[in-house]
């Protein structure tokens, strides 16, 4: 189960947690940590003896088909149905826990890459970031969708906006939304100097069925021909669609799909996710500044996490924490880092 995998995950970095709270006398994070540790013992134990049980049947099985005893083979019967029985009860339990326990809805998410401070090296980094957060809705069995995707002549990203679709995903991904900062050397950099370089990531939850209602006549709709990569049958045809809220200002332009159908579908989802977001935030902000308040001016200096290579770590400068390997972050173990963050920052 991928929720047990992720649970195991959580409870490793709680006991690493744990010991810095303790040797920063942290007693009331100390308490915080040691009950969720209690209840994902809780959780874990049950797991063992699923697991225990689901041997002791595959004893009997074998018994079953290899002895020739009937007595034997009568008790081996009788023993595996109670096996049975119990099995499907403790697995009815623990499914039961662990969606209570990651709190899992199914739901979707609209996320947005862009390169920031850092030219070409930021456009790579942002490739680096969508690949990363693709291959973790890969490991959770999400589905993904692309929606638009802008590529440099070097192969980075100018710009990358997608869906993910799952149970618990906009739990588990509102707070990657931020300034993301990269230090490393980049291929190209032949005196071997570190190069510092940011890309934003912004995180909005798509809307469900009548959250929010578009009126027809504040859009305007507008179809040109797609550019870049397709084929001469994308670009020879006016596939590409442009439309303008009116009473926002915002425009959503899509050309990623063959027909001007499904470009339209994903430029209005894309729209509906963004018109949410500022319904969401309209008592906070001006809506000129709404999306801001995840990346803001992409400054080095307003990053909420650093990945730095030449150290192999990962540091959250929200909850002020750090995870090594960065290699196996990036090819999306997100896991510790989201829970982290999730433990911290949920309470505020």
């Amino acid at each position: 189960m991928e929720e047990i995998k992720s649970l195991e995950n959580e409870y490793k970095e709680i006991l690493k947690e744990m010991e810095v709270a303790q040797k920063n006398k942290d007693w009331v994070g100390l308490g915080e940590l040691a009950k969720r540790k209690e209840e994902i013992e809780k959780v874990l134990k049950k797991f063992e003896e699923i697991k225990k049980i689901q041997k002791a049947i595959a004893e009997a099985e074998m018994i079953l088909q290899t002895e020739k005893n009937e007595e034997l083979k009568g008790l081996a019967k009788k023993e595996k149905e109670g096996l049975t029985k119990k099995l499907e009860e403790l697995e009815r339990e623990l499914q039961k826990t662990c969606r209570k326990d990651t709190k899992e809805e199914i739901g979707s998410v609209i996320i947005e890459i862009r390169p920031g401070v850092g030219g070409e090296e930021a456009a790579l980094f942002a490739k680096d970031l969508f690949s990363m957060y693709l291959k973790y809705a890969n490991k959770k069995g999400w589905k993904t969708k692309i929606f638009e995707t802008k590529k440099t002549d070097l192969d980075g990203i100018k710009e990358a906006i997608f869906e993910i679709k799952g149970e618990g995903v906009f739990e588990k991904l509102k707070y990657e939304g931020g300034v993301h900062r990269v230090q490393r050397i980049p291929e190209t950099e032949k005196s071997g100097r570190i190069h510092t370089s940011t890309a934003s990531v912004v995180v909005l939850k798509k809307p469900k069925g009548a959250e929010i209602k578009i009126k027809p006549q504040d859009l305007k709709i507008e179809t040109f021909r797609a550019s870049g990569p397709g084929g001469q049958y994308v670009n020879r045809r006016e596939s590409a669609v442009r439309i303008t809220h009116i009473p926002s200002g915002i425009v959503i332009s899509c050309q990623s799909e063959r027909t001007q159908v499904q470009n339209r579908e994903n430029a209005l989802a894309i729209l509906e996710a963004r018109l949410l977001k500022l319904q969401e935030e309209k008592q906070e902000k001006e809506i000129q500044n709404i999306r801001k308040s995840q990346i803001g001016r992409m400054e080095r200096s307003e990053k909420i996490r650093t990945y730095n290579f030449p150290q192999d770590r990962v540091t959250d400068h929200r909850i002020k924490k750090t995870w090594h390997n960065i290699e196996e972050i990036l090819s999306g173990n997100l896991d510790p880092i989201i829970g982290g963050l999730t433990r911290n920052l949920n309470k505020f």
